[in-house]
This record gives C-alpha cells, structure tokens and sequence, in this order.
C-alpha cells in the first residue's frame, strides 16, 4: 500500500507524516485547523476536507487526535471515515484510548470488510521526528503484518501485542510506569535543589547509574532550560492515566502511586498548565 491518510497532525503527527512521506509514502492530511498542516501541505503532503475525504482516497488511514470523544467523532462521526473506507481498506488508530473502544471500531470494521489495529505510540514528539517511536499494537495479526511496512517508517520498537484493543491496555501499562518515573525525577530534583547540589553534575552522576531512564536523560535536562514546550501535553497524560484508573477498576486493582501522579497533574492542570508538557510537574514541587 502507498497511498496513506492521516488524521490528527499535531504536535506528534507532524514528524510522523513527514517520516511517512521520506519512506515513498502518499499522505493526505486532515486536521481540523488546516493552518496547522500548512507546512506539510507545502512539503507535498495532500488535503482532504474531513475524515471520510481522507478515507476515500487511502488504502490505510491513521488516526492520532486527542480524547476517545475525538476518536468516536473520527471513526463514526457524520463525516467519519469507516463510512467512507472502501472494502479492504485499513484503519489503524494510534491514539491513546479506552480499550473497549477499539474493539468496538475493531467490530465495526469487520462488518463494513475493513481491518481495524489500534497502536498507540509512545516516545513523544522526539521519536515522532526520529522515526524511533516504540508501537504497541493490537488487532489481527495478519492486519498487523500488512501494516508493518507502515509502522517500520514511524519507530523502532514495534510490538504485536494481542488482539483487539491490547495495544491499548499495553500503552496504558506504558503510562502507569511513566507516571512513577516522572515523579520521580522531579522528586529527586527538588530535594537536590533544596540541599544546594549542582543540578546538572547531579544528572550527569545519577543518570550513569542505576537511578538512570529515558527520563532522566531526556526530560530532566528540559526541566534544568526551564523548557515546558510540550512533547506531550500534561492534559493528554491526565486522560491516559484517567483511563489507567478506570481500566484497573474493571479487574479489581488499584493504582495507588498512578492515582497520587494523577492528582499532581491534575493540580497543574488547575492552576492553567495544561498545555504545558509533561515535564512540568517540576511546577507542582515548586
């Protein structure tokens, strides 16, 4: 397949459709603001006017937009595209969502004879760009044989998780333990602040070591710049670990330090920074 829709090009799918295009594929773009795909659009990627648009002129469509409200809207919305998705035709929706909602596009999909996959991502805007993003997918694996090629152009680490919505429950597992090391860092931080360490000797010591993460080495350095630009939003990372608790309460389990993480990024989200990436919750501390 070479002619590729793309729904949602935001802060991650801009580099996703860019990488999508530097591995011979056809993208046509479709965001509600189209101002925001303007330089795509000047790159060669293509337009559609709404989701079905997109969808008639795709052998494969890819979803990534914010809330499972967005998703419902994208998927079985007046303009949505699995009424517009030719027979044979694939969805795959990298959105973070709830479970059951996949299998239900999963369902309808298999009614209208298209093959749906849910694969949420996870490495935020820099993995977007570098093609490194870690994919967890669940559907058909024959679907996710067919859509490789795909995958292979947007990361690195991609994984065939299960059937219909376990890509799903495999991001939200990725969040959970995301939540705890964030925490973490900027607990760590703060005490050090607090006692007078050299903050950027401390990362370069401890980093080393085994208190060492993706986050340590990634996002702590942003926290040092003061730099709060999002590489995923703390708005968005409030729904996935709403989802989180939600999803847990359906098999009996708590989340205790997921629920104390949640309530701190939602206390930001209070005081207006919801747009601010993740790694402000340093500003909580503060």
């Amino acid at each position: 397949m070479k002619k590729i829709g793309f729904v949602g090009a935001g802060v991650m799918g801009h580099g996703m459709v860019r990488n999508l295009m530097a591995h011979g594929f056809e993208v046509t773009v479709y965001t509600r603001t189209k101002e925001k795909a303007a330089d795509l659009l000047g790159e060669g990627a293509q337009w559609a006017d709404t989701p079905a648009a997109c969808a008639k002129v795709s052998e494969a469509v890819i979803t990534i937009v914010g809330y499972p409200r967005d998703v419902e809207d994208v998927y079985f919305g007046e303009n949505g595209l699995l009424g517009a998705m030719a027979p044979g035709g694939y969805v795959i929706d990298m959105t973070t969502t709830r479970p059951q909602l996949s299998k239900q596009i999963a369902d309808r999909a298999l009614e209208q004879g298209l093959h749906a996959l849910d694969a949420p991502v996870s490495g935020g805007d820099t993995g977007a760009k570098n093609g490194t993003l870690a994919i967890m997918v669940g559907g058909e694996r024959a679907d996710f044989e067919a859509c490789l090629p795909l995958f292979e152009a947007l990361g690195s680490n991609i994984r065939y998780e299960g059937p219909a919505g376990f890509g799903q429950h495999a991001k939200i597992a990725n969040q959970i333990a995301l939540a705890g090391v964030m925490a973490g860092v900027a607990e760590s931080l703060t005490y050090a602040k607090r006692h007078g360490l050299d903050l950027q000797t401390l990362l370069c010591t401890i980093s080393a070591g085994a208190a060492g993460s993706w986050q340590m080495s990634n996002t702590a350095p942003r926290i040092l710049a003061r730099d709060f630009a999002p590489g995923f939003f703390v708005k968005h990372f409030i729904k996935d670990l709403s989802i989180a608790e939600e999803e847990s309460s359906t098999v009996q389990t708590t989340l205790p330090v997921t629920g104390q993480v949640l309530a701190m990024y939602q206390a930001l989200a209070d005081r207006g920074m919801g747009d601010l990436g993740t790694q402000a919750l340093i500003r909580y501390f503060e």
